[in-house]
């Protein structure tokens, strides 16, 4: 060669595998065509290359300090037959990790793997949800193959180098292009990437290290859960390949509709509809808990039921609020109930009922009602007509 190989990467004689890889990453990055599209940059990266191939190699750096081809005699000059690898390249502007001579690939990838996570759902009532509850469920995933326990190979045997890759995972391709000779490193289809070959592969798993199965798991639902609220349970989703550790499961729940109360976070609304005298006299209601739902008997000490005082002159639509009755919070604390009174109107009157309202009315003044808007408040036009007039 008609330049020294060591000043062409600008380092000493005595340079280590790492300063070497270093001064090429270096160059490529300034004379790299996709860089540099200066012609003479495109030599020079040729030149920097092939001196890159021989120093980072032991066997041909030691034939080139002793004044040897170290390319056995090619006629190679500058970017014939340059063996360098794609990945040396990829090194100079990403700054992988590459071994010596371009080898650096990813190695081969293990067959024990973290499996997935599993979802299932589950309805609860609005009272398990509120209170928490413990469930019994029936789980279909991937466990560990008692057979082989995730080796893979039927029993008596085992795993073995794969022989076309040598353990490695991976194999060499080698493509010819205008800076030389690329090599790319690919899994190797043999092995699929894993290094190793199942010669008896388990009769039970198919050499998967896993088979299905359907078992029962106890989950514990908190009190305060609401639709959509995910119960993680650790390592109890699907055992991963090669007998790898198990994933997560999700519980994700979901709460029934309720015959009285429907939910609004934690807080309990429920509707109670009661006669137009009862609304106009007052009266007094019972009405149940949300705790009725879960009371284990008589001797429970669990408040069933309350009473709810409805005022005298109640109008249609007046709440309210009974604090501490809703639902127990996640993080402690407790929602209110809010209860809505509608008042039901007679619809059918018989002769002597009506003959009584039309005298409460009478004395009420009542017979002929205006009908009219009440003072101060005005139409919708009214108030659009004001907005435009500027009041």
């Amino acid at each position: 060669m008609s330049q020294d190989l060591y000043e062409l990467l600008g380092v000493d004689r005595e340079a280590d595998d790492t300063a070497i890889k270093k001064a090429y990453r270096r160059l490529a990055r300034q004379y790299h065509p996709d860089v540099n599209p200066d012609p003479e940059a495109q030599e020079r990266f040729k030149e920097v290359s092939r001196a890159y191939e021989v120093l980072s190699d032991p066997q041909k750096r030691a034939a080139y300090d002793r004044g040897g081809d170290p390319f056995g005699g090619g006629a190679g000059g500058f970017g014939q037959g340059a063996g360098f690898s794609f990945t040396d390249i990829m090194d100079a502007f990403f700054g992988g990790q590459a071994g010596a001579g371009g080898g650096g690939g990813r190695g081969p990838r293990p067959r024990v793997r973290r499996g997935q996570d599993a979802l299932i759902r589950l309805e609860v009532d609005l009272a398990e949800a509120a209170f928490g509850v413990t469930r019994e469920l029936k789980v279909d995933t991937a466990v560990l193959c008692t057979t082989c326990h995730g080796d893979g190979a039927a029993p008596g045997s085992h795993p073995v180098p794969c022989e076309t890759c040598r353990g490695q995972g991976e194999v060499a391709h080698v493509q010819r292009s205008f800076l030389g000779e690329i090599r790319t490193l690919r899994p190797c289809a043999a092995c699929r990437g894993f290094g190793t070959i199942i010669p008896e592969p388990c009769r039970e798993c198919s050499g998967d290290g896993r088979v299905r199965s359907r078992r029962t798991l106890t989950v514990k639902i908190p009190a305060g859960v609401d639709t959509g609220t995910r119960v993680q349970l650790a390592e109890q989703g699907e055992v991963g390949p090669g007998g790898g550790p198990a994933g997560d499961l999700y519980v994700e729940i979901q709460v029934a509709a309720h015959p009285v109360f429907t939910r609004h976070g934690n807080d309990l609304h429920c509707t109670v509809t009661v006669p137009m005298t009862a609304a106009a006299l007052g009266t007094s209601l019972t009405l149940p808990t949300l705790e009725a739902d879960v009371e284990q008997g008589a001797d429970s000490g669990v408040e069933t039921e309350f009473a709810l005082e409805i005022p005298a002159g109640t109008q249609s639509g007046t709440e309210q609020v009974l604090r501490g009755r809703g639902v127990p919070g996640l993080r402690g604390g407790r929602g209110d109930l809010v209860v809505s009174v509608a008042v039901e109107t007679p619809q059918r009157l018989d002769g002597r009922q009506e003959e009584l309202l039309r005298e409460l009315a009478a004395i009420r003044g009542e017979e002929t009602p205006s009908g009219q808007v009440k003072p101060g408040s005005k139409s919708f036009f009214g108030r659009l007509r004001d907005a435009f007039d500027g009041h």
